[in-house]
């Protein structure tokens, strides 16, 4: 993985995370729900996935590939599944996407996630840089009921405790990338201080490229808030993390002007592919919405993404996106090489 960073390309290109669901991978994992199959059965059936998504992100050209989080029924139930004192009860749900009943009503104690066992599985079948992305504390105690803690920044400190823990653990064992999601910040975006605290609590003493991506919302393809990224300063400024991963397809170049007027210490992660809509941009249309953030951001401290994650996307739709955003990302380098 050092090569891959030594050569590292202007403007680097990356996946936020999770790539399209197919409808056949979401029939087994409702099966598996139903106890139609066993887990070594969609266990089996997820390594076939990951694979896939693996190669449709080499051959699209993108510089850093996750695993597509196709093991994951959704952000927040991977991560309630495995910190250790959470209580689920498995009869909540029976679709794959629904979120379990969850709860916490005592001090979580420490425990392994199991994350680097996926990191090592993508590893292995890759490369290029690859990325692992965490769900943020701020969003888990959104989803987790909470019936021990004294309030909701106690009860993210603690689950940042032990994720800590976690990715150091990922780290040891060969993680260059690390991102942490934190979509809920948009919505309660009164919590801010204390999710930045949150953060900075769980990437303590992690050497990894941290970044740190904030949307609004991408539940079932579509947006859960709106506004402006300008809620996030000055407080997003106190995270200790080396980029900042935001979405600009979909919303438009209006909030890029905060960093003209702040110049914060981060690199940007420009979203420049609208993962909402199934049209698909073309190579100009992304060149243009680089160039257009090239105005006010350097080069060398910008990164080109997808706004989120492609999971609603059809896989068609999805690769062509992917392969739209190589080819604009290649239209600049090209004019800032020349």
């Amino acid at each position: 993985m050092t090569t891959a960073r030594m050569i590292e390309p202007l403007l680097p290109t990356a996946v936020v995370g999770s790539y399209s669901m197919p409808g056949w991978l979401e029939r087994v994992k409702n099966d598996y729900l139903l106890r139609r199959i066993s887990r070594h059965d969609l266990d089996e059936i997820h390594d076939l996935a990951v694979k896939a998504a693996i190669k449709d992100q080499e051959v699209a050209g993108v510089d850093i590939v996750s695993d597509g989080e196709l093991r994951r029924d959704n952000m927040i139930d991977h991560f309630a599944l495995r910190l250790p004192g959470v209580q689920i009860d498995h009869a909540s749900k029976r679709f794959y996407y629904d979120f379990y009943d969850s709860v916490v009503r005592a001090r979580m104690p420490t425990a392994s996630l199991g994350l680097v066992e996926e990191l090592r599985f993508l590893r292995r079948f890759t490369d290029r840089r690859a990325k692992l992305s965490v769900t943020g504390p701020h969003s888990l105690v959104k989803r987790i009921r909470n019936e021990f803690y004294p309030g909701e920044e106690a009860f993210a400190l603690d689950i940042a405790r032990i994720m800590n823990l976690e990715l150091r653990e990922l780290v040891k064992a060969g993680a260059t990338d690390i991102q942490i999601d934190e979509p809920y910040y948009s919505g309660f975006p009164e919590d801010l201080p204390w999710g930045v605290r949150a953060i900075n609590a769980l990437v303590e003493g992690v050497e990894a490229h941290l970044s740190l991506h904030v949307c609004y919302g991408n539940r079932y393809g579509k947006p859960s808030w709106e506004g402006s990224y300008r809620y996030l300063f000055p407080a997003i400024l106190e995270a200790r993390v080396k980029q900042l991963t935001l979405e600009f397809g979909r919303r438009g170049a209006e909030d890029l002007q905060v960093f003209k007027e702040l110049d914060p210490p981060f690199t940007l992660g420009l979203g420049v592919i609208d993962v909402k809509t199934n049209d698909v941009e073309t190579a100009a249309i992304v060149a243009e919405r680089i160039r257009k953030a090239l105005e006010i951001i350097p080069a060398e401290r910008l990164a080109v993404n997808p706004d989120c994650g492609l999971l609603h996307v059809p896989w068609e739709v999805a690769f062509a996106k992917l392969c739209a955003m190589v080819e604009g990302t290649r239209i600049v380098r090209k004019e800032l090489a020349g």
